[in-house]
């Protein structure tokens, strides 16, 4: 009987830590940032006032294609992944997960996710999230060992979630729709320029093509950190001008944005473990803050 007891929890022990590593695969930190700015574009297109249903569904159908775009990058990078520290323990990199059950898996999610679009929201919406699963998977990711420009790419495809939510309402786009992908795509340079100086040398050692490792002066990072961080202050103070006027998020975002821009400024001017952890930790209040607030401006 204690050996059958024994059996039974080794087995779910590990049917458990098979999940966990599932969980792993879809990056789920990143994934709750991503449905938020979903959330946001429904909200902001409607003003304050979206349609529960085609919410709900443009959450699920991004959160899946989202998850899929997730485990496909860590399918192609797998190689890669064994290279670095801060990516080795990847299931996939470690091999509790084989390859092809990681492509099944993500290839599955996607399939699910643009389907629940275009059944329970509509053809734009379901549109737009094939192009970011695309952008992400099948440019973004292998552009990150040929070039720097990687980065450009990979901001527009983290930008147009945003657009998702706003075309699954059925709205038109319109000045706040633009002002929130610049918002968030210009975001993306503080906080990436932070990442890529912090892990420079893992990515020459894995031969990833960041900014930081073509120009190991950090010089051009910090001109890029600098420059999005100043855009990205009027850029994010344009939804909420176009809308009911909120106080309270023209000085919370405003003050967000100086505190950030003051991070990037350190930062370029002197690269190191300090500066730019402080502009990554910053960056990491900033996006949330700022659009969780726009999601409440119409009830400030």
């Amino acid at each position: 009987m204690n050996a059958f007891v024994g059996s039974v929890g080794r087995i779910g022990s590990v049917g458990v830590a098979r999940l966990a590593d599932y969980l792993e695969l879809t990056k789920p930190r990143i994934a709750v940032l991503v449905l938020i700015t979903v959330v946001v574009g429904a909200s902001s297109a409607r003003w304050g006032q979206p349609d529960p249903w085609s919410m709900l569904h443009a959450v699920l159908g991004t959160a899946l294609v989202a998850a899929s775009a997730s485990a496909m990058n860590q399918w192609w990078e797998r190689k890669t992944d064994r290279l670095m520290r801060r990516t080795f323990d990847r299931p996939l990199a470690a091999g509790r997960l084989a390859a092809r059950e990681v492509l099944v898996f993500g290839a599955t999610l996607a399939i699910v996710g643009i389907f629940d679009l275009l059944f329970f929201t509509n053809l734009l919406t379901a549109s737009l999230a094939v192009i970011t699963w695309a952008s992400y998977v099948l440019i973004y990711t292998p552009m990150k060992r040929r070039t720097h420009w990687n980065t450009l790419v990979g901001a527009i495809g983290g930008a147009l979630p945003v657009l998702i939510g706003w075309a699954s309402t059925g709205a038109s786009f319109d000045a706040r729709a633009v002002a929130l992908f610049l918002l968030i795509f210009l975001w993306q340079f503080p906080h990436f320029m932070a990442i890529a100086w912090l892990y420079r040398r893992q990515y020459a050692n894995a031969g990833i093509q960041m900014i930081t490792v073509t120009d190991p002066t950090g010089r051009r990072a910090g001109h890029q950190a600098l420059l999005g961080a100043i855009a990205v202050i009027p850029v994010s103070l344009v939804p909420a001008a176009l809308s009911p006027p909120s106080l309270v998020y023209l000085l919370v975002a405003t003050a967000l944005g100086v505190i950030q821009l003051g991070c990037a400024i350190r930062f370029t001017i002197r690269q190191d473990e300090l500066t730019s952890r402080r502009l990554l930790h910053i960056s990491l209040v900033y996006l949330p803050a700022v659009l969780i607030l726009l999601a409440w401006v119409p009830f400030l």
